[in-house]
């Protein structure tokens, strides 16, 4: 029996996803790394997501991301809880990711549903009991990535019922097509066993899922001073406030996620002096000069922090 209301989150918020820092040999830049997190949250996001897509994981070795967690982890220091991204195709390892990254310190981790390629998918059986064995003797909640990246459709249903049956799986960050109405209906059915109906995708659809019942973000770090107000004069009942909010920033957010991708907050600490390089390990390619102009020009037109910061 599906139960009737939501329950007390533990965390809400905009929580921007850092980027992964390289030089100009596509090495880890740790300085940069921790001039980086200390911008991001100055400039005000609630929290941190480390190790996502965003922060090119997929292009980083097991050591590599060991470094970087305790890297960003020690340099932190609880200043901001941190979601730690232990996404795996083997239940196994994401499973020893998780542990390791509760051990450290991560607030909660978040997971998406195995997948590897364009073809090797999980039935929706399999999903159920990767989960389960992901929770199994975690103390710290998961937040379920339903992103079209992983190829794997998963019903508001399937989610409302896995969150019932593994309750540590109370976290849904929704960035799929029409992700407000699937949020609706994850809320309707999930009841209090949705503790986190989050956005996601870089806040392109952020407004709509807020009018949908998301109580927080995991968004881009070129701009958590125009992003976080928008969610907490939402939460706060603003909601006037917050619209003004998302179409003073909506250029600048639109810009990032059609034209630019996860180059734009590497780009935009560059452009502030916050980092030496922005390059993204090959095969991503550089932004165009022409797309990097833009994109600069629209966040100087805003006052964006991440200009001025190091100044």
């Amino acid at each position: 029996m599906m139960r009737s209301g939501p329950r007390k989150a533990r965390y809400t918020g905009a929580f921007s996803v850092a980027p992964t820092i390289f030089d100009e040999r596509g090495e880890l830049d740790l300085d940069g790394q921790k001039r980086c997190i200390d911008f991001i949250i100055e400039a005000g996001a609630d929290g941190l997501c480390i190790l996502a897509n965003y922060s090119e994981q997929f292009s980083l070795s097991d050591r590599e991301r060991e470094i970087l967690a305790i890297t960003i982890f020690e340099h932190v220091a609880g200043r901001v809880p941190v979601i730690a991204t232990t996404s795996h195709f083997s239940s196994q390892i994401c499973a020893e990711r998780s542990k390791r990254a509760a051990l450290m310190g991560a607030a909660m981790v978040m997971v998406m549903p195995p997948y590897h390629g364009a073809t090797i998918r999980a039935s929706e059986a399999g999903v159920a009991e990767f989960y389960r064995r992901v929770a199994d003797g975690l103390d710290i909640p998961i937040m379920l990535q339903d992103a079209p990246m992983s190829g794997t459709p998963l019903s508001a249903a399937f989610l409302a019922q896995l969150a019932h049956d593994v309750p540590a799986v109370c976290y849904f960050k929704i960035e799929v097509a029409q992700s407000a109405g699937k949020l609706r209906e994850l809320i309707r059915l999930g009841g209090d066993a949705i503790e986190g109906p989050w956005d996601g995708e870089e806040a392109i659809t952020l407004f709509a899922d807020l009018e949908a019942g998301a109580t927080g973000g995991i968004l881009g770090a070129g701009y958590p001073d125009g992003l976080q107000p928008i969610i907490r004069d939402y939460l706060a009942g603003n909601r006037e406030q917050a619209m003004r909010g998302y179409e003073r920033w909506l250029p600048l957010i639109n810009y990032e996620n059609r034209q630019c991708g996860l180059l734009a907050s590497k780009a935009l600490m560059k452009a502030g002096g916050i980092i030496r390089c922005d390059m993204a390990r090959h095969p991503i390619p550089a932004l165009h000069p022409a797309t990097e102009a833009g994109l600069i020009e629209i966040a100087r037109n805003l006052d964006a922090m991440v200009l001025r910061w190091a100044r």
